[in-house]
């Protein structure tokens, strides 16, 4: 069978009748929103992001964990927040991504927290840069039964690895990938669905067709092509990429550089999904990578309580009214992933 299409077999057999409902109840809702100009929400979000710890082993250039310039604590996710969260939620959740900031699998008890969202027929997913796929690790992640696996592989040879994945090892890359697939085939399993993701950077572009051909070689599922997020785009980076289809920002005949995408008045993030930070602060989504915006406290109230709650209205209003205006979303770019 495809394996893309297993993969989306598999993500579809999650479906159950009260998430298809409350699915038709977010859409409805979100579509209602935009025509009226009124913020509307009738439902539970369909995916959640949950943060294992902001704590990690690289010093990657864009990435608020690698230049440790947090201003929020680092810490690990409590697994009695996660399980109550889980536990209130899972009838109406498909997706759960076990990732926001930091690299999940440095939380210890993650692969159990993974097996008990696959307990309750969610789909999960995580991104990781492969570093601790030790072959344990690997064996404890096939049977833990993760849906997806995204490996950050952003360089097929350690000079221009190590050029963004500062402080990484590409061969500990290749290893933990290796003894992932093994488990795979051993334990007889389809999951997870392992895809090597591509940051595309100035000093890595010219590897794109290499990363095909070694995802190829090891077996792995599928190559997603990603474009990188510059926080300081306006007077150009070395990092952005030449090819113009990989880059988020494009140069203006004065020189300086410009988003390319058109900021809308609506964002269906903020109607299906949310981030929960590994102490239970909820934020509108990934862009918010200090939770600045902080919509509730899972520490001091319900999810349901949060979700329906005033300053979450106000917010999704505020997007409506304008997006502009909000400074998180200038630098977004939705559907900036090219799947190879």
């Amino acid at each position: 069978m495809n394996r893309n299409l297993s993969d989306g077999l598999n993500f579809f057999s999650k479906v159950t009748p009260k998430r298809a409902w409350n699915a038709l109840k977010v859409l409805s809702s979100y579509y209602e929103s935009k025509r009226t100009g009124k913020s509307v929400h009738r439902g539970l979000p369909i995916a959640l992001s949950f943060e294992p710890t902001t704590s990690c082993n690289l010093r990657c250039p864009e990435c608020p964990s690698g230049l440790r310039s947090f201003t929020r604590p680092t810490g690990m996710l409590p697994e009695d927040l996660f399980k109550r969260t889980i536990d209130e939620l899972a009838d109406t959740l498909l997706y759960l991504i076990f990732y926001f900031q930091g690299e999940p699998y440095l939380h210890p008890q993650f692969l159990d927290l993974v097996g008990y969202a696959h307990q309750k027929g969610i789909y999960t997913a995580t991104s990781t840069n492969a570093h601790y796929l030790t072959d344990a690790n690997a064996r404890k992640t096939v049977e833990s039964g993760l849906d997806r696996l995204i490996i950050s592989i952003d360089g097929t040879t350690q000079e221009v690895y190590q050029q963004y994945r500062v402080g990484g090892k590409l061969h500990k890359v290749i290893e933990g990938t290796k003894n992932i697939l093994k488990w795979k085939k051993e334990l007889k399993s389809r999951t997870p669905h392992v895809i090597f993701q591509f940051l595309v950077v100035r000093p890595n572009e010219h590897q794109i067709d290499d990363v095909k051909r070694l995802a190829k070689e090891l077996g792995v599922d599928e190559v997603a092509l990603k474009t990188a997020q510059i926080y300081d785009y306006e007077e150009g980076s070395d990092l952005i990429p030449t090819i113009d289809k990989y880059a988020r920002y494009a140069r203006q005949s004065d020189g300086k550089y410009t988003i390319k995408n058109t900021l809308d008045g609506h964002c269906w993030k903020m109607w299906h999904s949310c981030v929960i930070t590994w102490d239970g602060l909820v934020v509108p989504c990934c862009f918010d990578k200090d939770a600045h915006h902080r919509l509730g406290d899972l520490k001091e109230q319900t999810f349901k309580q949060l979700w329906q709650s005033e300053p979450y209205h106000d917010f999704r209003q505020a997007l409506i009214r304008s997006r502009s205006e909000i400074e998180m979303c200038k630098n977004c770019t939705e559907g900036t992933q090219v799947w190879a």
